[in-house]
C-alpha cells in the first residue's frame, strides 16, 4: 500500500439518499458540467471542476436512476421509478417534457446529435423520442430479453449497446433495423457499460471483472479481475492509460490499463460506491455513493510516459481480430428490485446566480 497515493477529495453534499448515478458533460465555452442521480427523486447539476452545486431538477416523485446532460450541456434529462423519464432546461432548471412510460425507467441517454433521446427499463422495451416532436409516439425497437440497466449510443448513433439487470451480456441493436445484431458475452450482469470519449472501446463492469471492448469490431481488448465487486468502470479519456472501479468495499481503485496493476487507492466514502466516471479532460474523477455524497479526485498533472503510453492502446486496438463469434446470453442473474424514493415531489428546481 506505500506506493498508493492517497489523496483528499472535493466532498459534494446536497442529496439525502444514495447516489446511484454520475454524469459529465463535454467542455463547453462555460466549462464542463456534472448531473448526479440519486434515490432521493432529485437529479443535481454542478461544476464539474469544483463540484459546487448550480441547481436542482424538482419534478420526479420517485428514485431518480439515471441521469445526463447533452453535448452542449444545455438540456438534461432523467429517468426515474415513478414510471417517467423527463427532459429539463439546464439553464432554468424547468422540465421542458414529461415521457410516460409504463414501468419504472432505469437508463436514458442524449443521441449525439442532441435530437433523440433514448429510454430503457423494467419493460424490457427501448424507446427512441424525438425531441423536435415531443408528443409523438416514440419509436420502440426489439425487445430486450431483460430488464434494461444501461444504455448508450455509439457509431454516430447508429448503433445502441444496452445491458439487463437480470442476465449477463451487452447486446448491440442496429438503429436503422431495430434489432439486436450481437450480444457481448459477460458471466454476470453488467453494471456499468460505457463507452470511450474517443468512440474507440467500450468499458464494462461486471460483478468482480473490467473488461474493456473494441467498439468498432467488438473484440475483447482486456478483461482484469478486480479485488472486490465492482459497479462501475471509467477509462482515462485522454491517454487512455489507466482506469477507475468502485464498489462494495467503498474503494475507488485506479489501475493500470496496459497490466491491470492496482496503481491507486482512495477511500473516503462511507457506503459502497455505486458510479465512477473521469471527467472528460481526465484531470479528476467523481464517485457516488451509497453514503448520499459525491466525491471528486483530482489526478494529478499527466507525464511524458503517460502520453507516450496512450500511442500504445491504440496500437493494440488495431491487432484486435476482426471476427467475433457470436455468443449466448448467460443464465439469469438475481434480479435487483428497484425502490421507490418516498420523498414527495420537492419544491421548483433552483439555481445559483
Amino acid at each position: 500500500m506505500d506506493k498508493k497515493k492517497v489523496i483528499a477529495p472535493l466532498v459534494c453534499h446536497g442529496h439525502s439518499r444514495p447516489v446511484v448515478d454520475l454524469f459529465y458533460s463535454p467542455v463547453t465555452p462555460d466549462g464542463f458540467f456534472l448531473v448526479s442521480a440519486s434515490k432521493d427523486s432529485t437529479p443535481m447539476l454542478r461544476n464539474g471542476e469544483t463540484g459546487d452545486w448550480i441547481g436542482t431538477f424538482q419534478g420526479h416523485k420517485g428514485a431518480v436512476w439515471s441521469c445526463c446532460l447533452d453535448k452542449y450541456a444545455i438540456r438534461a434529462a432523467s429517468a426515474s421509478a415513478d414510471f417517467s423519464a423527463k427532459l429539463w432546461d439546464a439553464l432554468t432548471g424547468d422540465e421542458l417534457h414529461s415521457f410516460e412510460h409504463k414501468h419504472i425507467v432505469r437508463a436514458c441517454a442524449f443521441s449525439e446529435d442532441t435530437n433523440l433521446l433514448l429510454t430503457g427499463g423494467m419493460e424490457k422495451v427501448l424507446r427512441v423520442f424525438d425531441l423536435n416532436r415531443s408528443d409523438a409516439p416514440p419509436r420502440e425497437l426489439e425487445k430486450s430479453p431483460g430488464s434494461v440497466r444501461t444504455i448508450a449510443w455509439l457509431h454516430s448513433d447508429q448503433t445502441i449497446l444496452g445491458s439487463c439487470t437480470d442476465m449477463g451480456g451487452v447486446r448491440l441493436w442496429d438503429v436503422r433495423t431495430g434489432t439486436i445484431v450481437r450480444t457481448l458475452e459477460t458471466k454476470s450482469s453488467v453494471t456499468s457499460a460505457e463507452v470511450s470519449q474517443d468512440g474507440r472501446y467500450i468499458t464494462t463492469a461486471d460483478g468482480s471483472t473490467v473488461k474493456f471492448w473494441d467498439a468498432n469490431h467488438f473484440g475483447l481488448v482486456k478483461s482484469y479481475d478486480m479485488p472486490c465487486v465492482v459497479e462501475s468502470a471509467s477509462l482515462e479519456p485522454k491517454y487512455g492509460n489507466k482506469f477507475i472501479a468502485g464498489g462494495e468495499d467503498m474503494w475507488i481503485r485506479v489501475f493500470d490499463f496496459h497490466t491491470g496493476e492496482e496503481v491507486g487507492c482512495n477511500k473516503g466514502h462511507h457506503g459502497p460506491v455505486h458510479c465512477v466516471r473521469f471527467s472528460p479532460g481526465g484531470e479528476s474523477y467523481a464517485s457516488g455513493s451509497e453514503d448520499g455524497t459525491i466525491r471528486i479526485w483530482q489526478t494529478g498533472p499527466s507525464n511524458n510516459a503517460e502520453q507516450e503510453g496512450s500511442s500504445t492502446v491504440k496500437d493494440v486496438s488495431e491487432e484486435i481480430t476482426r471476427e467475433i463469434e457470436n455468443v449466448h446470453i448467460s443464465s439469469a442473474q438475481e434480479d435487483k428490485t428497484a425502490d421507490i424514493s418516498d420523498n414527495p415531489t420537492n419544491q421548483k428546481a433552483t439555481e445559483n446566480e
